[in-house]
């Protein structure tokens, strides 16, 4: 069954859901990498990657840092005994991840409007760009503690083999990042790099190349954030929060251990196909997606008009 066109919004008691793409059209929001999904970016490709060990961490230390604390604070044992009972499993399967091998990223090239899928036992698929689906979805629920939501992006790719057997047709990358406008959020950095251009996605992949050290390169952090939003805030947010709260100093260790470099496709074939093109060569839009864009567009300024009357 095809996926409803993109645009389209379902909405139901407890969930919702947007559907992004197929075709690419713009959401309307603003590309923000909000996961720090993206691992290369040069004027051919960009590489998306779904291994977030920072996410992951600021997950379950605070988690850990509240068991600890209340434990320590009410002088209760028994606190931390469930707060082990809660913390072990996942904290097994995230040391566990850690000694496995990095997933290899999807390959968006740009001037050949393409998608390298790689696959497990080195195989790996060319998809059409315009071929890519994706949805936000959202859900929320509701409890004594009050109502939780929980959302992703999932982009999904099709087989090109028409004779692949059932369980080989697709491939879904699912990204927890909340769903709704962040999720549209995320889905911008990818639509935008393949129909905008490089400049009008912001990455952090410096963070693969860091020739300072740990304590040098959060003092860079601190002076970086003190310019844009003044020392009170950052020695709130990137200094307490960031250490006490959020533990990046340990993100940073992590992510130097099994992301610095990021992983690249190996793949002899994949290493030509993603060589720059000739401008004359590059791949063009459909008009099917000309026209969907040239109408979303139209959408779009007209809801400005709306909101700024």
């Amino acid at each position: 069954m095809s996926p409803p066109p993109a645009g389209t919004t379902k909405k139901r008691i407890f969930s919702r859901d947007d559907y992004l793409a197929p075709l690419p059209i713009p959401t309307g929001r603003k590309p923000s990498d909000v996961l720090n999904t993206i691992w290369r970016k040069n004027d051919v490709f960009i590489d998306i990657g779904n291994y977030s060990i920072g996410s992951a961490v600021m997950t379950m230390w605070p988690m850990v840092i509240l068991f600890l604390g209340l434990s320590y604070a009410l002088n209760d044992l028994d606190i931390l005994i469930l707060g082990v009972l809660i913390m072990f499993i996942p904290i097994f399967f995230f040391i566990r991840g850690l000694f496995r091998e990095v997933p290899l990223p999807v390959r968006f090239n740009r001037q050949r409007r393409e998608v390298c899928v790689p696959m497990e036992h080195g195989d790996y698929w060319i998809v059409p760009w315009e071929s890519v689906t994706a949805a936000a979805t959202q859900h929320s629920s509701t409890s004594q503690a009050g109502k939780n939501t929980m959302g992703l992006l999932i982009v999904g790719f099709e087989n090109p083999d028409p004779l692949a057997k059932e369980g080989n047709k697709h491939f879904y990358f699912a990204f927890n990042c909340g769903g709704g406008t962040t999720a549209m959020a995320l889905w911008e950095c990818m639509r935008s790099y393949m129909e905008i251009g490089p400049d009008a996605v912001e990455d952090q992949t410096a963070r693969f190349d860091r020739s300072k050290g740990i304590w040098a390169t959060y003092l860079d952090d601190l002076i970086k954030g003190a310019k844009l939003r003044g020392w009170p805030v950052t020695i709130l947010w990137e200094g307490f929060c960031g250490i006490f709260i959020f533990n990046t100093l340990l993100i940073d260790v992590l992510e130097r251990w099994k992301l610095n470099p990021p992983p690249d496709l190996p793949y002899p074939d994949i290493i030509e196909w993603s060589k720059p093109l000739p401008p004359e060569q590059w791949a063009k839009r459909s008009p099917e997606l000309e026209h969907a864009i040239a109408k979303r567009e139209a959408e779009l300024a007209a809801l400005t008009v709306q909101e700024t009357a």
